[in-house]
């Protein structure tokens, strides 16, 4: 929850003057950093769910990346 506010604010005004292939990358890049964290928490405290959630998280991130890497500024 706290995540998503913090990320609504990074975002807030700047959407319109982001191409989307920027914004995904961006997000991407949000969504694996938070998931390797989660992922280090869950290993600490021997949390699996935790962990299997960061790792989880880490994976969506690098495909949003990677959609954001394929879209074109024409495809917009």
């Amino acid at each position: 929850m706290l995540a998503s506010k913090v990320q609504s604010k990074l975002y807030q005004g700047k959407e319109k003057s982001m191409t989307t292939s920027t914004e995904d990358k961006i997000k991407g890049t949000f969504h694996e950093v938070k998931g390797k964290i989660k992922e280090q928490v869950g290993k600490l405290t021997d949390d699996r769910d935790l962990k299997a959630d960061g790792k989880a998280e880490k994976k969506e991130g690098q495909v949003q990346q990677h959609v954001g890497r394929l879209k074109k500024p024409s495809q917009i």
